[in-house]
């Protein structure tokens, strides 16, 4: 006689799972909802997967599927036995679900529904196979169109960089690459779905302009100046989004440094959603504060003219990136080489950390809030600072 399962036995399931457990709490917090769906809601089961009819759960939580193998498990919708395999090359239960290989198992991407809805033919979901989202995007822009490419930074520069290396610069071809998550947006996630190196990395290719917003008013802005409105269909550009961001927007136009402030004891460069701790950093202080969203190219032309405005002892430049520190140094120095000038990077630290914790703890972490950068920057310049 075939054994059935209730709510009890989820648990115990979930344990013949193993090697994710990093992921465990993520999986474990979704158990309750995942069962009253199945037990009580969807109307769908092991023998309806072909009826047109059936109910659909589409799961956006890709990372800690324990839970969901648990509940499809318990369901029948997969045998029982399949799950102490999870995980393994040869297991139909992969860390992310596949439709294909599990029955029950309909993952979609929420943010992209309605365009898959308007425009079905122009919207293509490689899955997690970043390498391939490069190399398809690359093989649309051989085609002559203009792809955009999204997915979290760790996975869309640094994981597919060969990619961009050759099937993008090497075929001399063009794709708008967009970012989430940038330096550590997603603690939860790990190290694994962290990028602070990421602009640092397409420093070392050929021909790439980068966008940093520090709002979602100015990443629309430069995502359709990216798209069409201000590029080429073969140019290369990095549009790198993040959770933080600045209280309003300013208006970026894809090219220039704004300038926020005027001093003369120094000209301090705050790059995308780092704007608003900046400000406040350097309140009361005698500096220029020049915004960045375009970082690449660099505006030599705005960091020169700020350095002729300071009171002629030599030209302080303090980078505050939020990514890895000392990113734009060698592009400051370059911008600078006919002037006596210091240049102090601020960024991401190099040093891993290794708690999870939240945004605001990784910002403090790397003293890029604003007390941490008043005693930074206020030190570099010799300004006497209350902090």
């Amino acid at each position: 006689m075939e054994r059935t399962y209730g709510f009890a036995d989820l648990h115990r399931l979930m344990g013949l799972m193993t090697g994710d457990e990093k992921h465990g709490p993520a999986a474990t917090s979704a158990l309750d909802v995942l069962w009253v769906l199945y037990d009580r809601v969807l109307r769908v089961g092991p023998g309806r997967m072909e009826d047109p009819t059936r109910d659909r759960f589409q799961l956006s939580k890709g990372h800690g599927p324990m839970a969901y193998y648990a509940v499809l498990a318990a369901k029948g919708f997969v045998p029982v036995d399949w799950l102490p395999g999870f995980g393994s090359y040869d297991s139909p239960l992969g860390h992310h679900p596949d439709r294909v290989l599990v029955p029950g198992a309909e993952i979609g991407r929420d943010g992209f529904a309605e365009a898959l809805r308007l425009h079905p033919e122009r919207v293509i979901n490689v899955g997690i196979r970043e390498q391939l989202l490069v190399g398809a995007g690359a093989g649309l822009a051989l085609t002559g169109m203009r792809p955009v490419v999204h997915t979290f930074a760790s996975f869309l520069v640094e994981r597919p960089f060969e990619q961009l290396k050759l099937d993008l610069g090497h075929q001399d071809v063009g794709a708008v690459l967009v970012s989430a998550a940038a330096s550590f947006d997603w603690p939860a996630g790990g190290y694994t779905h962290m990028a602070p190196g990421d602009v640092a990395l397409l420093d070392t290719l050929d021909g790439w302009t980068v966008h940093v917003p520090g709002h979602p008013d100015e990443a629309e802005t430069l995502l359709r100046h990216a798209v069409g409105a201000g590029e080429g269909k073969d140019d290369k550009v990095y549009v790198r989004l993040s959770a933080q961001s600045n209280e309003r927007a300013l208006a970026v136009d894809g090219k220039r440094f704004l300038t926020v402030r005027e001093g003369r004891r120094g000209v301090v460069v705050a790059v995308g959603p780092i704007l608003d701790a900046v400000v406040a950093a350097t309140e009361g202080l005698d500096v220029t504060v020049l915004y960045a969203t375009t970082v690449r190219p660099f505006d030599t032309a705005a960091l020169h003219r700020a350095t002729d405005g300071t009171d002629g002892t030599g030209a302080d430049v303090v980078l505050v990136e939020p990514y890895l520190a000392g990113t734009s140094t060698a592009a400051a120095n370059d911008a600078l080489v006919d002037v006596p000038h210091r240049v102090l990077g601020l960024g991401v630290g190099r040093r891993e950390l290794r708690r999870y914790g939240q945004i605001e703890e990784h910002v403090t972490a790397h003293g890029l809030d604003a007390a941490s950068l008043r005693e930074r920057i206020g030190g570099f310049l010799g300004a006497e600072v209350s902090v």
